[in-house]
């Protein structure tokens, strides 16, 4: 008996196209993870908004009206074909980088950083949405320069990379900064280009941090505190990790958990250590497995990719989804000095939602299955059969 579908597979419309091109596996993956997220913040979130003076479900409200958005968004670009998404990526990036500027024009300060900017009484990090705009464009130039050595991508590339980290240090948000930084050098990497552009890069990195380091007040006493373990300086990292021996293997309970009426960010920056005293270690671990799948079955995909621009791209927005989601959890663990980066759709905050909505738009668009005329080509004149009628990922329909 056939498996029961919404869908024909005589109907050639393009939501028909979609469903059977679209890689299943990430879809599910990152709808278990939209849901885990509404539930924690209801679990999490009446706390910290009682404690602000707000109605107890405020930002659960919020959480749950920006995730309906993030969705819709993240299912309306993954029916694009990839050149669409690299114009829509261009954009984006040109719109983030304006952005940035305009945060330093006017921005307000916000426990000492000017990262946000107001529209229409919602405010917007810049910064969130120029991540994913950046690793598209980055991953087309890096292909470019492979493919078309006359093509002076690489300068581009570097001009790109210079400006959108110099605007994230000024903000200053170097948890950003060095994010950007490491998926420009994978990407560099991947490409397959001259490993000493990527040492150069490193040593670069290596200058900035300890620049940061010596001209930064907060990121000298964040990294000071963290190496010191000074209770005083470093508590709500102290009171983290206290969580996770608190929570044990099977947790409190929900709802049980003290830490979150401690914690002014226990809703966004440190919602991993309210997972961890209220569901346990256990749940931690099958969450980080949750991230872990859906980056390897990216990168997974992406072996299998013929054009260098898709596969870069599929690529890049792995790392810096899986980047965000591990340094968010390294801080949470102790092992990393607070950054201020969110757990993707975990934590409260419209920007970060959208912007990782958009990102795994981009990546279930660039994931899907679609022909390869060139494969299959090869596959006739090698086959005494003809070509193979049975399932291929990059021989079903779709838009190139």
């Amino acid at each position: 008996m056939s498996e029961p579908t919404m869908f024909s597979r005589t109907d050639r419309s393009h939501l028909a196209t979609w469903w059977f091109t679209v890689d299943r596996v990430l879809l599910t993956a990152i709808l278990v993870l939209v849901f885990v997220g509404l539930v924690l913040s209801l679990a999490a979130s009446p706390a910290v908004a009682i404690k602000k003076g707000l109605a107890p479900f405020h930002f659960f409200e919020r959480h749950l009206v920006f995730s309906a958005l993030g969705v819709g968004l993240m299912l309306a670009l993954s029916l694009l074909s990839p050149s669409h998404i690299r114009r829509i990526a261009a954009s984006l990036l040109l719109v983030s980088l304006a952005g940035l500027v305009w945060v330093e024009i006017a921005g307000p300060v916000i426990n000492g950083s000017q990262r946000w900017i107001y529209v229409g009484g919602v405010s917007l990090q810049p910064s969130e949405i120029a991540k994913p705009a950046a690793v598209m464009v980055l991953a087309w130039l890096f292909a470019e320069a492979v493919r078309r050595p006359d093509m002076p991508a690489v300068p581009i590339a570097v001009a790109l990379g210079l400006i959108l980290v110099g605007l994230l240090l000024v903000q200053p948000d170097v948890g950003q900064a060095m994010l950007v930084t490491t998926a420009w050098g994978a990407l560099y990497l991947l490409a397959g280009l001259p490993i000493a552009g990527a040492l150069i890069l490193a040593a670069l990195l290596s200058a900035g941090l300890v620049g940061a380091y010596l001209t930064l007040d907060h990121v000298r006493n964040r990294v000071n505190a963290f190496w010191a373990g000074d209770p005083e300086q470093n508590s709500q990292a102290d009171r983290a990790l206290q969580s996770f021996m608190e929570g044990g293997f099977l947790g409190r309970g929900p709802g049980e958990g003290t830490i979150k009426t401690h914690f002014p960010d226990a809703h966004t920056d440190y919602i991993f250590a309210v997972i961890a005293e209220e569901y346990g270690i256990l749940a931690c671990l099958l969450l980080a497995a949750l991230f872990g799948l859906i980056v390897l079955k990216a990168m997974v995909v992406a072996l299998d990719e013929p054009r260098a621009a898709n596969r870069l791209a599929i690529q890049g927005l792995a790392i810096v989804f899986g980047m965000q989601a591990l340094i968010n959890m390294g801080v949470n663990v102790g092992l990393l000095p607070s950054k201020g980066m969110t757990l993707p759709f975990l934590s409260a905050g419209g920007s970060s939602i959208l912007a990782i909505s958009v990102t795994l738009g981009f990546l279930l668009a660039m994931t899907r299955r679609r022909a390869d005329p060139a494969r299959h080509m090869i596959h006739m004149m090698t086959s005494p059969d003809g070509p193979d009628q049975g399932p291929s990922r990059r021989m079903s329909p779709g838009p190139i």
